[in-house]
C-alpha cells in the first residue's frame, strides 16, 4: 500500500563515469565511454537529460583517470561561446547555454580503483549525504515518451521506500541479467519487489523482470557498501547492497513504459543511436528515409 507521509524529495543523482569502456574498443581509446555521441550529444549528456526532467537538482559524476573531458564538456567553453557570439549562431549558443549545468549543480569525486559499481557509488557518500539519492548508468540510454526516472519518481512518490527500474525479457535469456520478484502492486507501475538475484541459473529465475540501471535508493545503503564485501567478479556489487537492504526496507520496481538500450555494447550503442534519432522530431522523418534507403 502507498505510504500515507509523502517520502523526501529527490535532489541528487550519482552518475558512475570511471569504467573503461572495453566492450567498445577501440572507440574508447582515447575517448572516454560516456563521452560517445548519440547523433549530436553524448551519451551521458541524455542521461543527465534525463535526470533533469525527473527534477534531479545536484548532478555527481563518480570518475576515474583519463576523465577529464565529461567534467570540461559541462563547465563554460569561454573560446566557444565567444566564437559563436561573433559569428552570430545566436541559436547554437542559446542552446548551449541552455544546457549547460547551473554553477554549483556538479559535483565530481574520484574512484581511484576499478573496485566495482556498489563502490563507485560508495564513493560519492559524503556529497550525497544523508537524504535518499538517485543513481542513473550512462551507458544505458532509455528511449520513450516519458525518461524512466521520471517514471521511476512517480513510484517513489506513491510508495517511498527504494526503487528499482525494470523490464521485461525473454524468460529463455533471464539467466543473463539481474532480476526482481514480483510481489503485490504499489502503483499503476510499481510493485513489491519480492527477491533480487544476480544472473540466477537456467529456468531458476523468480521473474522475467530484469534491472535495467536507473535507481531511487535510501542513505542506508552506503554503511552496507561501507563494509566492502565482494561479489561477482571481485568486485563490491550494488545489487548485493541492495539485497543486504532489501531485509530492512521496501524495495519497489517499476515496469519502465519504454525501452533501454545498453550503449556499452557495440549492437546496443548501434540501436540505441537509431532510436534516439528516431525519437526527435526535428530529426525522425530525415532518419526514417535515410535507413529506409540503406535497408532498400
Amino acid at each position: 500500500m502507498p505510504t500515507s507521509t509523502r517520502p523526501p524529495r529527490i535532489r541528487k543523482a550519482i552518475f558512475p563515469v570511471a569504467g573503461l569502456g572495453t566492450r567498445v574498443l577501440p572507440a574508447t581509446k582515447s575517448i572516454p565511454k560516456e563521452m560517445l555521441t548519440l547523433v549530436d550529444k553524448p551519451v551521458l549528456q541524455v542521461v543527465m537529460e534525463e535526470a533533469r526532467e525527473a527534477g534531479i537538482e545536484h548532478f555527481i559524476f563518480v570518475t576515474g583517470r583519463n576523465k577529464q573531458v565529461i567534467e570540461d564538456h559541462f563547465d563554460m567553453a569561454y573560446e566557444l561561446e565567444d566564437s559563436l557570439q561573433k559569428r552570430g549562431k545566436l541559436d547554437i549558443l542559446a542552446q548551449l547555454r541552455a544546457e549547460r549545468p547551473a554553477a554549483g549543480t556538479t559535483s565530481f569525486t574520484r574512484q581511484q580503483e576499478p573496485l566495482g559499481l556498489g563502490h563507485a557509488v560508495w564513493c560519492a557518500r559524503d556529497i550525497v549525504g544523508d537524504e535518499p539519492f538517485a543513481v542513473l548508468l550512462p551507458d544505458m540510454i532509455t528511449i520513450g515518451k516519458t525518461g524512466c526516472m521520471k517514471q521511476c519518481m512517480e513510484v517513489y512518490k506513491a510508495a517511498g521506500g527504494n526503487v528499482v527500474a525494470v523490464e521485461e525479457c525473454d524468460p529463455a535469456i533471464a539467466h543473463q541479467y539481474g532480476i526482481v520478484g514480483v510481489g503485490k502492486e504499489v502503483s499503476k507501475q510499481g510493485f513489491r519487489i519480492t527477491a533480487m538475484v544476480e544472473k540466477p541459473p537456467r529456468s531458476t529465475a523468480p521473474s522475467n523482470r530484469y534491472i535495467t540501471g536507473r535507481y531511487i535508493l535510501q542513505p542506508e545503503i552506503f554503511k552496507i557498501l561501507e563494509k566492502g564485501e565482494r561479489g561477482a567478479g571481485g568486485e563490491i556489487q550494488l545489487t548485493d547492497g541492495m539485497v543486504s537492504l532489501m531485509k530492512k526496507q521496501p524495495f519497489h520496481g517499476m515496469t519502465y513504459n519504454g525501452i533501454t538500450y545498453d550503449c556499452g555494447s557495440k549492437l546496443g550503442y548501434l540501436q540505441a543511436t537509431v532510436a534516439y534519432a528516431l525519437s526527435r522530431k526535428d530529426l525522425a522523418d530525415a532518419a526514417r528515409r535515410e535507413i529506409a534507403a540503406l535497408l532498400g
